[in-house]
């Protein structure tokens, strides 16, 4: 079996309450510590990488989010997806061409620019060529940015999540979508359903938004985060 192969599978796996979990990693040192820990598979952040980088999120240069996608992926064994934001502006088939030379097995691709939502048809059309010029290459995860930048409805995001899904999505991702909303979007979104847990202990726990419909969970830039903040105080005690 392939590694996309394998990626794939994991997403068909899960049962209500025990979700796919995928940590972020930023670099390849955070993506072998969650390979040793056991997990599958890994999805990589965009902002948890553009900070390790030295970057704000969202101001990532193409070339050195693809390198730093590329020693993640060459660092471990285990399948690694690649959160491309929008696609950096690059046609499809190269687009293509850049997330398998850097050993990525999928990727994210989100529908808002610059904050502002892209119109559903013309992003569905996206990622149609997406998927053709990948054909079963790479899972597709489609990020439906209604409750980020839009207006929180969640027939809206049903309403492109389904077009997505025709489009040749693997996998959609509302992002931050309120909890109680998640058996409404399972009830109306075919396939795999990516959730955003949070670490601050005020969110429901990875298998508890599997029971409430999710079958995927990622962290954003979380892990990452945390990180940070152990090293700082790390070095606080140092400096003291």
């Amino acid at each position: 079996m392939s590694k996309v192969e394998e990626f794939r599978a994991l997403h068909l796996r899960p049962a209500p309450g025990d979700p796919l979990v995928l940590p972020g990693p930023w670099d390849a040192a955070s993506a072998r510590a969650f390979e040793a820990a056991g997990f599958p598979a890994l999805a990589t952040p965009s902002a948890g990488v553009a900070a390790s980088l030295g970057y704000a999120d969202g101001s990532t240069p193409a070339d050195e989010m693809f390198a730093a996608v590329a020693r993640i992926a060459r660092a471990v064994e285990v399948p690694v997806s690649a959160d491309v934001e929008g696609g950096y502006g690059l046609a499809p088939k190269e687009l293509v061409e850049r997330l398998l030379e850097a050993g990525a097995v999928g990727c994210n691709l989100e529908d808002s620019r610059g904050g502002v939502l892209e119109d559903p048809c013309e992003h569905a059309d996206f990622l149609a060529e997406v998927r053709a010029a990948a054909g079963d290459a790479l899972f597709l995860n489609a990020r439906v940015d209604v409750f980020v930048y839009g207006d929180g409805d969640p027939e809206r995001a049903v309403e492109r999540a389904v077009a997505y899904v025709a489009a040749g999505a693997d996998c959609v991702y509302p992002i931050l979508a309120p909890t109680d909303l998640l058996p409404v979007l399972r009830a109306g979104i075919p396939g795999p359903l990516n959730a955003l847990a949070r670490l601050d202990g005020d969110g429901p726990s990875p298998a508890e938004l599997g029971g409430l419909g999710a079958t995927r969970i990622t962290f954003g830039p979380g892990l990452q985060r945390r990180a940070e903040r152990a090293v700082r105080e790390l070095a606080d005690g140092l400096a003291s």
